[in-house]
């Protein structure tokens, strides 16, 4: 039943794959492969030890099914108690499952902006810092404010925190965007009610220590003869060398030297600087795109409401899900409204791609 929900069969081939590539001495040549490989494996032994948990949990209430038949007053409390497991452990895995984009797994990085309206904003902000901590101390995750602008009077300007941990980004990536908050102002002699606002980015930690090493395999080394200005300058052997980086199409070649040897030695320094660039760009590409997410601080873009008066109410209006306590919320209690956004985001088929 579970086993074709999640892919049970598919994602165990792919383990096989993975083992089997990471039995291969060549690929840890390759340090980035090797960790994107080991990340994509550990993501699917997460996802099946919940799956074999969850089958254990299904045999169980099976027997205690066939019991009742003969019994059903005395099986009846472990009847309750296993179904109460096993939604427990379907919405564990299900949690594992909406969490497939490529960067779910890594730690992250979010910052916090007030927007316009002073104190007010730079409170929000504030309130907005300690309700991520408080999270973060919840879930276990460590965490540490990396840069704080803070104000004299009251609140931060801005501030960046780190929170490290395995699903970091993969749970908080839906909190980039402007939160709003209603409520009567503290620093408002007349008691008047304002809203305010502030911006989170939420970006994965990226691993700037871009691999540049290559690998044989992946290239073919042609020689031939370098042109010249004719005369003396006229090469007549094959010094020339033209190199094809199959993977990324990259063609690199040197004809300056007379050495081949050194020809290839520049190539070959040609083509890792062409390999570095292309990395940095794909590392800019992601980064623009997590960016994109981000929206200016005003009224009618924020992505979440906290209203204390005239009533209280937590209202994310991506997913309309509302959450009554907004001290709980304020208090670091967001994983209902996580757990909305990332179940809302799958089943759209936007979560970053199925990559396990």
């Amino acid at each position: 039943m579970f086993e074709v929900i999640f892919e049970v069969p598919v994602r165990e081939k792919r383990l096989e794959e993975l083992e089997s590539l990471l039995a291969d001495p060549d690929i840890w040549k390759n340090q980035a492969k090797t960790r994107e490989i080991q990340t994509e494996k550990s993501r699917i032994v997460h996802i099946l030890s919940k799956w074999e948990a969850v089958s254990a949990l299904w045999d169980d209430l099976q027997v205690f099914v066939e019991l009742a038949r003969e019994d059903e007053s005395s099986v009846l409390p472990d009847i309750k108690d296993a179904i109460a497991r096993l939604k427990k452990s379907l919405n564990s895995i299900e949690k594992v499952y909406v969490l497939s984009g490529r960067d779910d797994a890594k730690s992250a990085f979010l910052e916090i902006h007030a927007g316009s309206g002073g104190l007010e904003a730079q409170d929000w902000a504030e309130m907005l810092l300690r309700m991520y901590l408080r999270w973060a101390e919840k879930n276990r995750f460590k965490y540490s404010i990396i840069d704080i602008l803070a104000d004299e009077a009251a609140g931060i300007k801005s501030a960046t925190i780190e929170i490290e941990g395995e699903w970091a980004f993969g749970y908080l990536k839906g909190e980039t965007g402007v939160h709003r908050l209603v409520r009567i102002s503290p620093y408002d002699s007349n008691s008047r009610r304002h809203t305010s606002f502030a911006s989170i980015m939420t970006t994965p930690e990226v691993d700037m220590d871009i691999d540049i090493a290559i690998d044989d395999k992946d290239l073919r080394i042609d020689t031939y003869r370098a042109s010249g200005h004719g005369g003396q300058h006229v090469n007549k052997t094959d010094s020339a060398v033209r190199i094809t980086h199959h993977p990324s199409g990259i063609v690199v070649q040197c004809q300056n030297e007379r050495s081949q040897h050194k020809n290839k030695a520049v190539a070959m320094k040609l083509l890792a600087s062409k390999l570095y660039e292309l990395e940095e760009e794909k590392i800019k590409e992601r980064m623009n795109e997590f960016h994109k997410g981000k929206k200016e601080i005003t009224w009618g873009s924020q992505i979440r409401s906290y209203v204390l008066q005239p009533y209280q109410m937590v209202k994310d209006h991506r997913t309309n899900l509302e959450v009554g306590n907004v001290e709980a919320v304020l208090d670091g209690e967001i994983d209902d409204l996580i757990d909305a956004y990332l179940t809302m985001n799958a089943s759209q088929g936007a979560g970053g791609g199925k990559n396990n």
